[in-house]
């Protein structure tokens, strides 16, 4: 009987072969030995995902990933997360660290902080999957959220290919993960703050003359200086820190957040809606019902906040 799958010839002609990890910077959930895609072709079917931790779109992905590698890990799964960070403060091992522990992730993790496997795989999205096959073929590739249910139709598909391939017996046929996500219909592009990658936004406000615009963030030189922007989202995140714990008023058309406050939102005695920011890493600012325009404005406390982004949802 024919076999359903496809012969090396013809995977040679359809698909690339995957690119190894390139030049890692450390490695996390490996029991600090190194991982590499080579060593595991002809063993695993691999799920290679490209991620930074302040990213809300890699973030909204983490608990799908989680659960196929919960589910499909003993059946010779595998997924590498190459951490590719878009920010400064994404490099460093301890935020990394402390960013796969608060996700929840398991599986390994590669930091790529000059980006040598991003630019091997020719990489330009965060997130974005490659699925690598038990020959080493790349036969499955996704940018960005979403598609998950065909994502994890891709993976049982190259479990079976392994299986068989292998001569091991079982099945893969489980039910697939349940869709979660929500979306939220019409909302604002991510707003950079840093002028390597401004668009210089329209309804984007610094009402004084006290920020510092660097690359990659602006930074307050005073006290009480101010971030107006007006958007259309239901959900805003904001990625920024801070050298010193600082605090920031957050009010919306005006008036200090009712029930959209988001998760990092604190409720203070006098009625003000606040963050306290220090940590780099993403803030929730709202959580809303559904997309609406509004006027976001925060106040900050004391100098030497850094704005790395505001991103909807």
């Amino acid at each position: 009987m024919p076999s359903k799958f496809l012969s090396a010839e013809v995977k040679s002609k359809r698909y690339e072969l995957a690119k190894e990890v390139t030049t890692p910077d450390g490695f996390i959930n490996t029991e600090g030995k190194p991982i590499t895609v080579s060593e595991l072709v002809g063993k695993k079917v691999i799920l290679v995902d490209f991620w930074t931790y302040s990213c809300i779109n890699c973030q909204r992905t983490t608990p799908y990933l989680n659960a196929w590698y919960e589910k499909y890990k003993d059946k010779g799964f595998v997924i590498i997360g190459v951490h590719t960070p878009e920010f400064e403060f994404e490099k460093d091992y301890n935020n990394v660290g402390t960013a796969v522990e608060k996700f929840g992730i398991k599986f390994p993790v590669v930091l790529d902080n000059d980006y040598s496997t991003w630019i091997a795989y020719k990489n330009q999205y965060w997130p974005r999957k490659y699925l690598i096959d038990i020959d080493g073929y790349v036969v499955y590739d996704h940018i960005g959220e979403g598609a998950y249910e065909e994502t994890e139709k891709k993976i049982q598909e190259a479990l079976s290919e392994r299986i068989a391939v292998l001569g091991e017996s079982g099945t893969v046929s489980q039910p697939l993960t349940k869709e979660t996500l929500v979306q939220s219909g019409a909302k604002s592009p991510e707003t950079y703050f840093g002028s390597a990658r401004s668009d210089q936004q329209k309804n984007l406000l610094f009402p004084n003359d006290s920020w510092s615009i660097w690359p990659e963030f602006a930074q307050n030189n005073s006290a009480n200086a101010s971030i107006i922007y007006t958007y259309t989202a239901k959900d805003i995140f904001f990625v920024a820190e801070s050298d010193t714990e600082t605090v920031v008023e957050v009010l919306r058309d005006g008036n200090p957040l009712g029930s959209e406050a988001g998760t990092d939102i604190i409720k203070t005695s006098d009625g003000k809606s606040i963050l306290r920011i220090k940590e780099a890493r993403l803030y929730k600012i709202i959580q809303g019902d559904k997309s609406e325009t509004h006027r976001i404005e925060l106040r900050i406390q004391k100098p030497g906040l850094k704005a790395f982004t505001f991103t909807f949802g």
